[in-house]
């Protein structure tokens, strides 16, 4: 069985050609010798390396080109990595990390590595095992420090005849690192502090997506990015994560916090027209007791959640009509104007918006395009209701629509394009959903848009029998990856559930509706 040093192999040698046309930065040559520092030509760049001895390797190959010395401490030694990282980043070199694995030859990317570097020593955090060790690596002197006091500290004094170096200029380079599941054990550490110690600004990440950590898009936005290098095929590829990046430093933020909506929180939605109690209960009463209600409604949620639950208005926009209309298609637009007062106090009281498309026999990409004004907005995102989606020949009410693929395919389409047009926060896109032949060739659905969150709303009604085989059903149906929503009625459930059995449903619903 091979070494994870030997698995690493092919991941490291990537970033030394993306080093071809880097810009180079060597240190000033007085009261010591500097690293020579290079920083990626490209302005963003992925290192596909897990973490790992192999995450801090590629970032060394990544930025530095040759170092008058190195800082290696040992796989899993928590207390030796804490000084080694203080050690590395006072004396502006790269820190290394010697694997577990019973044999580290010198060709093996621990040696290979340091050879490239061509250190004058290397200094190693730990047992005098490590020394032993790092000398039949080579290939050069190799001195010890112990760690410092309870490993938290670096040592008062280094070793007298260790190379006196300073560290480089700082670089024009932002560094992302994902601390999902890091901590001083891990030799993420080490690649960080390497960052560090090349004069790199290092931000970190819980996860690989920028727009979903308030706190990276406020570090982000502090500093704006020009040339970004991210630790982790996961931030990937190099065009998605620009993207993301101009998100984070250019959108707003979302009810809740950050600029992706799913799955980090929950919606709990009142749904109608406003002024119409027939059409839901959002239209039961006027904007500002709306606003109570569904945020009462979400706080019942809230004790059940594992992600915080936001409140949100899902407004009918078009209603499906009985008649033809002057456009013949079946369906009253609400004007821009009549929704904006709700919209825009929903927004200011913290909720989220779904416009919701009853369409009839229109186009779904022409109706949306009337809505434009308030879907240029961050906090609302757009809603379509198949049932009423008409076929030439069908009227209202005397049958049960349904949309194809290529239609609501063409309509994501156009409102991802109009989200990364205008540096919006993610938007939420929802399909209502209670009988398959509501959504034909579902499987066709394009998922992949960056820009959107996409969501199947199983809003059929009745007994909990009947609702359960429905969800069932239309859960079995979905693309893979597309999170669920639940419509609760008030008066046509038997009986309606309560919060607690809502949430009992798998997957557990990211949208709750209550008409």
């Amino acid at each position: 069985m091979r070494s994870a040093g030997f698995r690493l192999c092919v991941a490291v040698a990537a970033p030394i050609v993306l080093l071809a046309g880097c810009t180079t930065h060597p240190g000033d040559v007085g009261a010591g010798t500097a690293a020579t520092v290079v920083v990626p030509a490209a302005p963003t760049t992925v290192l596909d390396v897990a973490a790992g001895p192999g995450a801090a390797i590629a970032v060394s190959a990544a930025l530095f080109r040759r170092s008058p010395v190195v800082v290696v401490s040992t796989e899993g030694d928590a207390a030796g990595a804490m000084t080694a990282s203080a050690v590395a980043e006072r004396l502006g070199v790269p820190m290394l990390v010697f694997p577990r694995a019973a044999a580290n030859p010198p060709d093996a990317p621990l040696g290979r590595e340091l050879a490239r570097l061509a250190p004058d020593t290397v200094l190693a955090v730990g047992t005098d095992g490590l020394r032993a060790a790092l000398e039949r690596v080579g290939p050069a002197p190799v001195l010890t420090v112990a760690p410092g006091a309870g490993g938290a500290e670096q040592p008062t004094d280094l070793p007298d005849d260790l190379p006196v170096t300073k560290r480089p200029q700082p670089v024009d380079l932002t560094v992302l690192v994902d601390t999902t599941h890091t901590d001083t054990t891990r030799t993420d550490t080490a690649a960080a502090t390497t960052a560090r110690a090349a004069g790199a600004r290092v931000v970190t990440v819980r996860g690989t997506d920028p727009r979903a950590d308030p706190d990276t898009i406020a570090a982000l936005r502090a500093h704006p990015p020009t040339t970004v290098l991210a630790l982790g095929g996961g931030f990937g590829p190099a065009s998605k994560l620009r993207a993301r990046l101009d998100t984070a430093t250019r959108a707003d933020q979302l009810p809740g916090g950050g600029q992706v909506l799913l799955p980090g929180r929950r919606l709990v939605c009142l749904y109608g027209h406003p002024g119409s109690p027939a059409l839901g209960a959002l239209g039961e009463q006027g904007v500002e007791r709306a606003i109570d209600r569904v945020k009462e409604l979400a706080a019942d949620y809230a004790p059940l959640s594992d992600v915080p639950v936001v409140p949100a208005f899902e407004i009918i926009a078009t209603v499906a009509h009985g008649s033809p209309g002057a456009d013949g298609d079946y369906s009253g637009e609400s004007g821009v104007e009549k929704l904006r007062p709700w919209v825009e106090r929903a927004g200011e009281a913290g909720l989220y918006v779904l416009l919701d498309l009853q369409p009839g026999r229109a186009d779904l990409v022409a109706q949306a395009r009337r809505y434009e004004p308030l879907l240029r907005l961050p906090h609302v995102g757009l809603a379509v209701d198949p049932e009423w989606k008409l076929g030439p020949n069908q009227l209202p009410l005397e049958q049960i629509g349904g949309v194809d693929a290529e239609e609501v395919n063409r309509t994501t389409t156009w409102l991802a394009d109009l989200t990364a047009a205008h540096h919006l926060p993610q938007k939420l896109f929802v399909l209502h959903q209670f009988r398959l032949s509501m959504i034909r060739d579902e499987a066709d659905l394009d998922t992949a848009h960056d820009e959107l969150a996409m969501l199947i709303h199983m809003d059929g009604q009745g007994s909990t029998g009947q609702k359960s085989a429905t969800w069932r059903s239309v859960v079995r149906a979905r693309p893979e990856g597309v999170a669920m929503g639940w419509k609760n009625f008030y008066d046509e459930d038997q009986p309606m559930l309560s919060p607690e059995q809502t949430m009992a449903y798998e997957p557990t619903p990211l949208m709750i509706s209550y008409q």
